[in-house]
Formats: structure tokens, sequence, C-alpha cells
């Protein structure tokens, strides 16, 4: 079977055009790269893809890219053989996480499907399939790079050897702790939320609506509002486990669930098809109000702790540890972790801009006045902060900026590793390419096309 693919796209490359069957449209094998081919409409599929994610191309793209889905294959292919296995569950959390940002930035499900000319599952499935190859090629080159441990002499002798135009440039870096508190939501306003939800349930169930109305008309959920309430395909771990519990229950089209608590509000969900382990539902969201007086009273509580603070009755890491409601930093003494670079340092416009706004005006071990924090799940906390530690803009030296100089010199070794594995692939794996893209001018040089 190996062999009769081979064949078949080695024909193909003998002839300029081939006909493959895709909704009878002329296509063409632009790369064979062992067995697998690469066709025009993939390189065009995949830029796309990377112009969706705000990609720029030095040089024509189809070069560009065409070598990278011939690099890309050749971890594809070594991975497999070494039994390399990614979790789907990761890969359709950032799925939905990558069309969520691309209907952001063109501005609905509609204009996405169009710029694409594809429906959203079929986006979804183009989306599965590159981010499936792009986690197999990094896990496949994390195997081959392994771990570099490196010596604080080889780290001092890459910076002597690095010429000062080209030493770093270390942007303004700041540690900040945090304790935040959420504000009491009343009683009254939760039965409120609570109540109109029900009375949307008795609308759809007495068909004077339908659920889609209801949700463009009143759901909090701005991303899934204006489509009616409606969520794309979508595993359990890629919902809060409260509404996946009550979406993955739900057997009845015609029936609204219960009422489901998330941190997000209050949910009303209703289901409308089921794939396997994924599914796919309507919802309405409400998030029950903060009253004034309660943001009043959490930001006066938090005036009293600074103030004790201050007076060295605790300290800010155990007031963190103890008071705070936030459980991503309480455990770390309050201390914020920036996922961009996997550290405690931010730079300043990394931060939250509620934290940055703030944060600008402290020096070093000063604490802020109590303020609020729209937080990205859409819930308002109020906060006090400590700048924990402030690095200004400098050029790297070894004294002050070891790790970062250490994780360059890291990331040189890796490359080179790479490189050499890339070069000795393309020398021992059958490589052929369209002869239009034999000027391209590739980024890894040493390929060796066999001849047609």
């Amino acid at each position: 079977m190996m062999r009769k693919l081979l064949f078949l796209c080695i024909l193909s490359l003998l002839q300029p055009l081939c006909l493959v069957a895709q909704d009878n449209v002329i296509d063409r094998v632009e790369w064979v790269v062992g067995d697998k081919c690469i066709l025009r409409s993939d390189i065009e599929e995949a830029i796309r893809f990377w112009q969706g994610n705000g990609r720029r191309f030095e040089g024509d793209p189809y070069c560009v890219v065409g070598e990278d889905l011939a690099v890309q294959q050749l971890f594809i292919h070594q991975a497999a053989l070494d039994s390399i296995v990614v979790d789907e569950t990761e890969i359709m959390r950032k799925v939905e996480s990558q069309i969520s940002y691309v209907i952001s930035q063109i501005g609905s499900k509609e204009k996405m499907e169009e710029y694409f000319d594809k429906n959203s599952s079929e986006i979804r499935e183009m989306y599965r399939e590159q981010l499936y190859n792009m986690e197999m090629m990094e896990r496949m080159k994390q195997k081959i790079v392994g771990e570099i441990k490196v010596s604080p002499i080889l780290v001092r002798r890459f910076y002597d050897s690095l010429p000062k135009d080209s030493i770093p440039f270390i942007q303004q870096q700041v540690e900040v702790q945090v304790i935040t508190l959420e504000p009491e939501i009343d009683v009254e306003e939760i039965e409120r939320v609570k109540g109109e939800l029900r009375e949307y349930t008795e609308r759809i169930t007495n068909k004077e609506t339908s659920f889609s109305t209801l949700a463009l008309l009143y759901s909090e959920d701005p991303g899934s509002a204006r489509r009616g309430g409606e969520l794309d395909f979508m595993g359990k771990g890629q919902l809060q486990p409260e509404f996946a519990t009550v979406a993955f229950s739900l057997t009845d089209p015609n029936k609204v669930s219960k009422i489901v608590e998330t941190e997000y509000g209050f949910h009303i969900i209703q289901l409308m098809e089921k794939r396997g382990d994924r599914v796919k539902v309507r919802h309405i969201l409400r998030k029950p109000q903060y009253s004034t007086d309660n943001i009043k009273k959490m930001l006066l509580r938090l005036d009293s702790i600074a103030s004790d603070i201050k007076e060295e009755k605790f300290t800010f890491e155990e007031g963190a540890e103890v008071i705070s409601h936030d459980k991503e930093t309480r455990n770390n003494y309050g201390m914020m972790y920036n996922k961009m670079t996997a550290s405690s340092h931010f730079k300043m416009d990394e931060l939250p801009v509620d934290v940055a706004r703030v944060i600008d005006g402290l020096k070093v071990g000063e604490i802020s006045q109590p303020f609020t924090w729209l937080q990205d799940n859409g819930k308002t906390v109020c906060a006090i902060v400590k700048l924990k530690s402030k690095t200004d803009a400098h050029v790297a030296t070894l004294a002050d900026d070891y790790e970062t100089l250490q994780g360059l010199y890291q990331a040189k070794l890796s490359d080179e590793r790479i490189r050499e594995w890339i070069k000795e692939k393309q020398q021992n794996t059958y490589v052929r390419i369209n002869r239009d893209s034999h000027e391209c001018d590739f980024l890894y040089p040493d390929w060796k096309f066999f001849e047609e």
C-alpha cells in the first residue's frame, strides 16, 4: 500500500497538473517527502491558517510554507516511528481557543466561514490537524534536544562571544504580589437572576419563543450570545466541570436544563447534538451584580488589611496565604505568575490593565491603595498589590540577567541540534519538489532533491 501511494505521488509530479479528488478542483502535488504528498491546496490552507493567526511571511509564502510542511513531515514521520502520543483533549481546547480568537478578530462566525471558504466544522478540523501536527513536531523536537544543561563558565563564554550590538536588551520587568477579595452577592440578587432564568425556561417550554432568541437578547456571554447561545462541539475537559456535568447529561433537544452555577455566573443549557465524546449545546448566561455597598465593604476591609501589614502585624505573604480569595496566587504567597514566560516576571504590558495602572506609581516594597479589578472571567474583585521587585530597562549583564542569558544559550544549542537533525534527514529522506519551486530561497538549504 505504501509503495502504491508513493508511486501515485511520483506519477503526479511528472505531470504539470494532477486531478485530486477534492470537490472536482484541479490540484497539484508540490512536494513529496518520504511517502507523503504535499498538495498545493495543503499549502494554501496552511497559508490561510497562519494569516488567520497574524503571521507575516518573509519571501514567497508558497516557498516558506511549502518548506514548513516538508520539515514538519520529517518530524511527524519520526514521531510516529517513536510512538509519540499527543493529548487530543488539549488539542481540542487549543482549537476552540484559536477559533474564538479568529472570530473576535474577523467579527463573526459567518465572516470566518467566508474568509476560509469552509463551514465551521471544516475550519475546526483544519485547526485540529494543524495544531495536532505542530504539537507532534514540538514533542519530537523535545526528544531530539533532550535536556540541555550548561555550566556558568559556558554561559560566560557565550556572553563574552556576543558582539556588543547583539547583547539582548532587557525591558523593564516587575514582580507583583496580590491579595484579592470577592465582594459578596446579595441573596436577593441571586434569586433575581435565577428567577429570570426560570422565566426563560418557561417561555421556551411553552413555545412562546425560542432558546436562541432569548440567548441573543439576554445572554451575558458575548461570544455565544450573537450566535443564539450556540457553542461549538466540545469535550468535557474544555468546559467548566459543573457545566460539563449537566451538558453531557442532556438527552432531549426539546428540553432545557436545570440552572447551573459556574465561576462565570448562572446558566441554562439546551442540547443541540452529541458526537461521541463531544457535545454541542446552547446556553444563556446571567451574571449576578455586586452592589456598590458590598464593593465598598471589601475595599474598606482591604484598606484595613494593608494598614495591618504596614504596622507589621503580619506580612503581605501571610495575608495572601490566609486571606486572599485568589486560588492561583494564594498558595504562592500572593506572587502573580506570568504564563507567557513561565516565571514571576512581567513586562508592564503583560500585566492585567487594572493591575498595571496601579503598579505604575509604586516603589519597590510599597503596597497600593485598594482598587477594583475586572478579571478575564468577567468577575470584578477588589485587590491590593505590592511591588515585589522592579528591574529597569537595560542591556543584559551576567550579574543581573544570568537566567535570561542561560536560556538564550540553551536555545542556541537546541537550535543547532535541531538543524543538524534536519540536515541529516534531508540527506537520507526521499524528497521531490515541483520544478516551479526549485528557485525558492529555503531556510534549510541542504535539501537533496531527486531529479524527475
